[in-house]
């Protein structure tokens, strides 16, 4: 049971930093200008539902299409854990801020689907991670689990995004940026946690 705790808890912080609920907030709002509250639930909601569908599918089949193509599943593993190593990187020096508000200039009229949904909630970083993790549970509770936590960690950013305004001037920017760092430095202790079960389930070491 304590395993099973220590999984759920793991999950959780990795989906929450990569999918990053808070960072989101200026970007929503940067996307929907004007609008009223009604429309920026709307669009709230239909990117959370699009979100949560596209990282279901790769939860559900990434394992498979990743054995179809012959990769397996360490060597997915030590490739995520880099690529989440990356993202905290770009977190810690807000890179990752710079180029997801360049992102927010693509669309203007629906930013539902692009650029909310895709990149900016399941971007590549959320994909991996729902592979890793489901790649990581025995049973089909745990890969059950690891979509409750995903679906409850997306619904979080849509509650952040209901009261976008008002917590972002709570916030300020001082405080957007010190939540960033610090989620970028745990980030990177789980993405070099992935690296090194990967090594291991390579039986390069024990």
């Amino acid at each position: 049971m304590e395993i099973e705790t220590a999984f759920l808890i793991t999950a959780f912080a990795t989906l929450f930093v990569v999918i990053d609920p808070p960072g989101l907030i200026p970007l929503f709002i940067a996307l929907t200008p004007g609008m009223s509250s009604a429309q920026r639930r709307a669009i709230g909601l239909r990117a959370c539902l699009v979100a949560i569908t596209i990282l279901t599918l790769f939860g559900l089949l990434g394992e498979a299409v990743l054995g179809f193509i012959g990769i397996s599943m360490p060597a997915f593993r030590i490739a995520g854990g880099i690529l989440l190593f990356l993202t905290a990187l770009d977190m810690l020096f807000e890179r990752r801020t710079q180029r997801r508000e360049g992102q927010t200039t693509v669309h203007e009229h629906d930013p539902s689907v692009f650029p909310l949904a895709i990149p900016l909630i399941s971007g590549p970083g959320a994909i991996a991670t729902m592979i890793l993790l489901v790649g990581q549970s025995s049973t089909w509770q745990g890969v059950v689990a690891v979509h409750l936590v995903m679906i409850f960690v997306v619904s979080l950013g849509f509650a952040l995004f209901l009261v976008a305004g008002p917590l972002e001037k709570v916030l300020g920017r001082t405080g957007t940026v010190v939540i960033t760092r610090l989620l970028g430095m745990l980030l990177a202790a789980l993405s070099v946690q992935f690296v090194i079960d990967g090594i291991k389930g390579t039986g390069l070491i024990g």
